[in-house]
């Protein structure tokens, strides 16, 4: 399904990287409807999708780690919209979504710590080091273990290789 999503990407170098990070832990899909105007303002409050381009304080800016590593998608157009939603219909039901998502958390939130570790890890500056800390405040801000923890921090470490 990833796959068939982003299959105008297919050629891009980091294509199996991001089949890799759509599909290691659970995934949220889910539908909003809205205007055209809406959704520009919609966009707008997310940001582009590449961290470093991202509008100060919108969402992607606020919690994305490095290039595009970020939680949250948004079609880029009412066609592009229409398209997603008759792709993703068929395999789950759009209307009806039910996530039970924390508003606080006791957790520490790390993003920016974790940024400045990627962008060493990314640049090949003190990468060892770098990546165990990426690793450890993983663990430390999320309620994911074992296997689904481990999957996190491969995929965080492969979108900056």
């Amino acid at each position: 399904m990833i796959e068939n999503h982003y299959d105008f990407l297919q050629s891009r170098p980091f294509f199996p990287w991001l089949v890799d990070f759509m599909t290691a832990l659970p995934l949220a899909v889910g539908r909003v409807s809205a205007s055209g105007e809406t959704l520009e303002r919609m966009r707008h409050d997310l940001g582009e999708t590449r961290i470093a381009q991202s509008r100060p304080g919108s969402l992607r800016e606020r919690y994305g780690i490095f290039g595009g590593v970020n939680c949250l998608h948004l079609s880029d157009s009412p066609e592009s919209g229409s398209a997603e939603i008759a792709r993703w219909a068929k395999f789950v039901q759009l209307d009806e979504v039910s996530v039970d998502l924390a508003t606080d958390s006791d957790k520490p939130d790390h993003t920016y710590h974790l940024r400045s570790l990627a962008t060493q890890v990314a640049g090949g500056t003190h990468v060892e080091l770098a990546s165990q800390m990426i690793r450890e405040l993983l663990a430390e801000e999320s309620a994911i273990e074992g296997d689904q923890l481990q999957a996190l921090w491969r995929i965080t470490l492969g979108a900056l290789a």
